[in-house]
């Protein structure tokens, strides 16, 4: 993530949070700002691919949609490939519907830098009005495709679930993790990460 002065984001986090002070000695530093995040339509069109699926299946369905559209994948290519082309890649109707949604969007107008003058809230705001791109998703997009600093997904079963493992031993508490990301700011979206990395044995 961005740093803001002269402080980065595992310093700031190191001094707020001694959970986070140990997660970050466990895992090292957060390579979100480092990675290539791509087009938005070939990002936000991945995650519609693999809504409500294994990673495998989704990954199985992502090559075939590639091979049959383009890779990576854009919207003047989707727009012309055939429905029944796409759900016989493994598409489902509505999945198929839904990316056709953000290619028109992108074809409109819609880009990553027209995102980027908005504020979190806006951003999040544009993409859930295309129809298919929920909140999950928009917050998704802004913390890995946008590398915004300071998002939370509280709708996140796992950060939720790694909140009460890590600061309440394990026992649900409403709002557990609106509270102790508080003490983030302005580094939440580097603090998700390191929740994520808590639960899995894997990098994210």
């Amino acid at each position: 993530m961005p740093s803001t002065g002269s402080s980065s984001p595992e310093r700031h986090l190191s001094k707020a949070d001694p959970v986070m002070r140990r997660l970050i000695r466990e895992h090292g530093a957060c390579p979100i700002a480092k990675r290539n995040t791509g087009t938005l339509f070939h990002s936000l069109a991945s995650a519609i691919i693999a809504q409500q699926l294994s990673v495998k299946a989704a990954d199985t369905i992502q090559k075939r949609v590639m091979q049959l559209v383009s890779n990576p994948l854009t919207p003047r290519a989707y727009l012309a490939t055939e429905p029944d082309a796409l759900r016989s890649a493994g598409l489902s109707r509505s999945k198929a519907l839904y990316i056709r949604n953000l290619a028109e969007a992108v074809e409109n107008g819609l880009t990553k830098r027209t995102l980027q003058v908005l504020s979190d809230a806006d951003a999040i705001k544009t993409l859930t009005s295309i129809k298919g791109i929920g909140q999950w998703t928009a917050e998704m997009y802004l913390i890995f495709g946008m590398h915004r600093p300071d998002v939370v997904s509280f709708g996140d079963a796992g950060l939720q679930r790694a909140a009460r493992e890590l600061y309440n031993n394990g026992k649900a508490k409403t709002g557990m993790l609106e509270q102790v990301s508080e003490t983030w700011k302005p580094y939440r979206s580097t603090a998700c990460w390191y929740l994520w990395r808590s639960l899995h044995n894997e990098p994210l």
